[in-house]
């Protein structure tokens, strides 16, 4: 009986010892790690968005843009309060140790706040440290460039057609030398499919175009087959083949100086045109 008592005791009371763990589906940044003693109760992440980073006393900001990830957590029932300068100190020395420093910090006993910088490879890496009675939050934030997923709408495709009468797209992309549409296409190529099933009476040609990399009669057969891969992923998508013709035009019909990179890249592209 005492034996089934003691077990007892530890199944009830060990449970609560462990009765805190992480919010389900939420973990730590995989290289900033969390102060012992603390469960995750609550995290996010954001490929691009901004982040104010506090820089002084008197509401002076910095404002950076890249990936952002939150972690909040909160102290175990079991675990012993640090003091708000322990923390602080903890995460400052850890980006110092990194190559980082500090560009802002405030502490007053019980709660402190905290910016800090370090490299990041070619970019940063910043860090807006919130501490509190028996909680502490993380921002981290990876600073990059947006990735543009869409190039243009399908409103602005259709002003352009009806203005211009054609319009370049360079967000349709391919495997190198090959006419297979890359994933990272789909967005741009939903535009279209949104431009063509809100204007049913719209007719377009495909054209394919490629920089002078290569052989004219490759490149030329390439294009067309490009086209013609745009026009199949159309379809598949329910616009009705008999709207869309399709061409390619090579090397042929350059639209910048193909003695540059920037000038090739230019040059390789897909254009719709209205018939």
């Amino acid at each position: 009986m005492t034996r089934f008592l003691l077990s007892l005791f530890v199944l009830l009371f060990g449970a609560v010892a462990l009765a805190q763990p992480d919010e389900e589906g939420t973990k730590d940044h995989p290289d900033v790690p969390r102060f012992p003693g603390y469960y995750i109760h609550w995290a996010s992440e954001k490929e691009f968005t901004t982040l104010e980073l506090p820089l002084d006393d008197n509401d002076k900001f910095l404002t950076k843009e890249g990936k952002l990830v939150r972690v909040d957590y909160r102290l175990k029932d079991d675990a012993k309060q640090p003091g708000s300068i322990e923390l602080l100190r903890n995460y400052e020395n850890a980006f110092k140790k990194r190559g980082g420093k500090t560009l802002y910090k405030h502490d007053d006993g019980s709660s402190a706040i905290g910016t800090f910088v370090m490299p990041l490879g070619a970019s940063e890496r910043y860090l807006l440290l919130h501490v509190g009675p028996g909680s502490y939050s993380l921002e981290i934030l990876d600073v990059k460039l947006m990735e543009q997923k869409i190039e243009v709408s399908a409103s602005e495709m259709r002003d352009a057609l009806d203005s211009q009468g054609f319009i370049a797209l360079y967000g349709i992309l391919f495997d190198t030398g090959k006419d297979t549409i890359k994933p990272e296409s789909a967005a741009l190529l939903a535009e279209i499919v949104k431009l063509l099933d809100g204007n049913k009476a719209l007719k377009l040609a495909i054209e394919g175009h490629t920089d002078n990399v290569g052989k004219a009669a490759a490149n030329q057969t390439l294009s067309k087959q490009r086209a013609d891969s745009v026009k199949k992923y159309l379809v598949a998508k329910g616009i009705a083949g008999a709207r869309l013709t399709t061409a390619g035009h090579g090397d042929k019909k350059p639209v910048a100086d193909n003695r540059t990179e920037d000038g090739r890249a230019k040059n390789r592209r897909v254009e719709l045109v209205k018939k």
